[in-house]
């Protein structure tokens, strides 16, 4: 009896010590955050994109339900929990009712190698692999897609479905490789003065990704060391490889079915697309992973190109020996730096969607191969070179770094003017069979004589 008891004691101070312990809090205070945190970004965005598409469009979007609207999203949620889940007669009823959770899975479980704050991250925040996990898990949604658009049995959820996985899987290769410059990045810096890691050996860590978007050194002055410390905008990597964010923001769009890719689901020709079907709170779940896609997209270009949680305050507070109270407050400031980085971009979303119009099909494959792909593929080769060129010289990173951004930041604005004439020639090959036809006509009308175009002897007429 008495081994018995103090054996009970014994594991009980155990698992109070556990409890209370600084790593059990670290990894509650986490996963609670990565858990609400997509279900309240949907929230968030949702309100956002209202207001923010009202706003475009001249008018004031949500007004009656709370201030300001602020509480129409309730209302919504209300709707789709009381709403009768329908399912028809015909559907493959386990494929169709597994759908949405297929859909979601894979972006609630990308949440888990995403550093929200120096504090609040999961343990896979430490992931080695951190950008392969993250890749793997975007291009698992195709899955769900197609599993809501064969389960409907319905001719336009079909379509919707094929369509998504053609669209996915051609802009996840661009989406890839546009990753593949920031981690030379880090292979080319690692081990020198003022970065991490050794020398030429790189990072697919998100979060050692981030440490090499600081190379701020104490310099004895408490204000400066306040404000740069974990904070030097000048090393972030959107100034080096500016392309490469676009052209991973562009198939962000294109993976989370935004406009101005939002094909599968095109209201005008497919109904809902692979959603025809889904009704209540199953559609509510893709429109969840809509949101939290978007979320996570923008998460990644904040930690890879914007520096992540870092700004004035954050890496100063959080330092080792830094009181708790400190430390907490450096935390705080460094959630509410990424969060308000990541709405920032989620803006973009909602501006993109509110000012293109939808592209066709072959429009959307052909950017992806003719333009997405050699762009990325010629970014691998140009680094390579440029590093090749400036270390066979005898210059420093930094002098590389200045060169590639420069020659960057000139091939987005080559690349920008290309997109425009391309969309205007594109555009113009689709309307030339009904401007000819429209002439025709208005000839006919006048009773003057037709003038053909050589090139097209299908369109005269006899």
């Amino acid at each position: 009896m008495h081994f018995a008891s103090v054996l009970a004691d014994d594991i009980g101070s155990q698992l109070y010590r556990w409890i209370f312990s600084t790593v059990f809090l670290q990894s509650l205070v986490a996963f609670l955050f990565a858990f609400l945190f997509p279900i309240t970004s949907a929230a968030i965005i949702n309100y956002l994109e209202r207001k923010v598409m009202g706003w475009m469009q001249d008018r004031k979007g949500p007004l009656h339900v709370g201030p300001h609207g602020s509480l129409q999203l309730l209302a919504d949620i209300g709707k789709m929990f009381t709403k009768e889940d329908i399912h028809a007669a015909q559907t493959d009823k386990m494929i169709f009712l597994l759908a949405p959770s297929a859909f979601i899975a894979p972006m609630v479980a990308s949440f888990v190698v995403l550093p929200f704050s120096p504090f609040i991250g999961l343990p896979g925040t430490a992931l080695a692999t951190g950008i392969v996990y993250l890749v793997a898990m975007s291009s698992l949604d195709v899955i769900g897609v197609i599993m809501a658009g064969w389960g409907s049995n319905n001719k336009y959820s079909i379509i919707g479905g094929l369509r998504s996985a053609a669209q996915m899987i051609s802009y996840e290769l661009p989406l890839v490789l546009a990753l593949v410059g920031v981690v030379m990045l880090t292979s080319i810096l690692a081990g020198s003065p003022g970065y991490p890691g050794s020398t030429g050996i790189g990072t697919i860590s998100i979060k050692e990704v981030m440490s090499f978007q600081n190379t701020w050194k104490d310099s004895g002055t408490g204000i400066l060391d306040f404000i740069f410390k974990g904070f030097t905008p000048w090393a972030w990597f959107i100034l080096v490889q500016p392309l490469m964010l676009l052209v991973y923001y562009i198939c962000g769009l294109a993976e989370t079915n935004r406009a101005p890719f939002d094909l599968p689901e095109a209201e005008s020709e497919l109904v809902a697309g692979f959603l025809t079907e889904y009704s209540g709170i199953r559609w509510a779940m893709f429109f969840l992973g809509e949101y939290g896609n978007m979320t996570i997209v923008s998460a990644i270009t904040t930690s890879l190109f914007l520096g992540g949680w870092s700004g004035p305050g954050v890496g100063f507070l959080t330092a080792p020996g830094m009181a708790f109270g400190w430390q907490l407050l450096g935390n705080i400031l460094g959630v509410i730096y990424f969060v308000t980085k990541v709405y920032l971009l989620c803006v973009l979303f909602i501006w993109v969607r509110s000012t293109l119009p939808r592209l066709r099909a072959d429009q959307l494959m052909q950017f992806a191969w003719l333009m997405l792909i050699p762009a990325t593929l010629g970014n691998i080769v140009l680094t390579g070179l440029l590093y090749l060129v400036t270390s066979g010289l005898g210059l420093s990173n930094l002098a590389f770094l200045i060169v590639t951004g420069g020659i960057n930041w000139l091939l987005l604005i080559g690349f920008i003017r290309l997109v425009g004439r391309a969309t205007v020639a594109t555009t113009r090959r689709a309307q030339a069979p009904a401007i000819r036809a429209r002439a025709h006509q208005a000839a006919l009308a006048q009773g003057m004589p037709l003038r053909y175009n050589a090139r097209t002897p299908s369109d005269r007429v006899s």
